[in-house]
């Protein structure tokens, strides 16, 4: 072979060389860019707290009588399928009280803004005072004594009463004292109030609702909702939530008008 051939073969080589690594550089600097320019997927959360009741026909009600009742529309043998008719009260089992509750003209339940369903949540744990008083609440100095200990509550968050009074769910005490009256605890207004100057989007009971058993004017109901926000009654499980930390997942109903309605409410640790 000619010197002059040896020296194009070596020539064409180190070009073939360079094209190869060029492009696994160029092949590396895409790939960085979509590495780059994709987002984080989410991370899962270490624990995923359910803070909704099982709801059926025997789950306590305001009137005493069902708030949810089940009839067979299809069924396996007949239909191959199976599907309930359901006739359901809006403020039963574990559910949320729309500003429209008590406000003509507040928001329904569909008009709730998405990103206030999901928040940083607070406990306030009064569960020592619940067993000696069932109709406790939740005070304004009980806001400021957590935000002295644990710091400034978080715009939007959700403030959630702890009371336990989810334990008393499958008995008569859950709603009424031995009297047969109304007997849970709630938020007071004192509290409310000051939750409204720190932009709190929510309130949450373990309760019956929102204000406490022996409430003869509804004062939270009549001053939280006409406010713009919004309420969660018959929450479960907030035992297992640290008092602050916890993300809630609000899994609102969407029907057209609602002043409220039964809930899937979650929590993120």
């Amino acid at each position: 072979m000619c010197n002059h051939c040896v020296i194009e073969d070596v020539k064409k080589n180190m070009l073939s060389r360079r094209m190869l690594f060029k492009g696994a550089a160029l092949a590396g600097m895409a790939m960085g860019a979509v590495n780059l320019a994709t987002p984080v997927l989410a991370q899962t959360a270490g624990k995923v707290v359910d803070l909704t009741h099982v709801y059926d026909s025997t789950f306590p009600t305001f009137d005493g009588k069902p708030g949810i009742e089940f009839e067979w529309a299809a069924n396996i043998a007949k239909d191959g399928y199976q599907l309930h008719k359901l006739t359901v009260f809006e403020h039963t089992g574990t559910h949320i009280d729309a500003p429209f509750h008590f406000s003509a003209d507040g928001a329904s339940v569909d008009q709730l803004e998405p990103q206030k369903l999901v928040a940083p949540l607070v406990v306030i744990d009064i569960t020592d005072r619940a067993k000696e008083d069932a109709n406790s609440t939740v005070e304004a100095a009980d806001i400021e004594r957590w935000i002295n200990t644990n710091g400034e509550i978080p715009a939007g968050a959700v403030v959630a009463l702890r009371s336990g009074w989810a334990t008393k769910v499958k008995s008569p005490a859950f709603r009424n004292d031995d009297a047969g009256k109304f007997a849970f605890p709630g938020f007071s207004k004192s509290a409310t109030d000051l939750l409204l100057e720190i932009d709190t989007v929510a309130i949450g009971v373990d309760t019956l609702s929102l204000d406490p058993g022996n409430s003869a004017d509804f004062a939270v109901h009549n001053s939280w909702l006409p406010a713009g926000r919004y309420g969660i009654e018959g929450l479960n499980n907030l035992e297992a939530l640290p008092l602050k930390g916890a993300t809630i997942v609000v899994g609102a109903p969407t029907h057209r008008g609602g002043t409220g309605g039964p809930a899937r409410i979650l929590a993120l640790v």
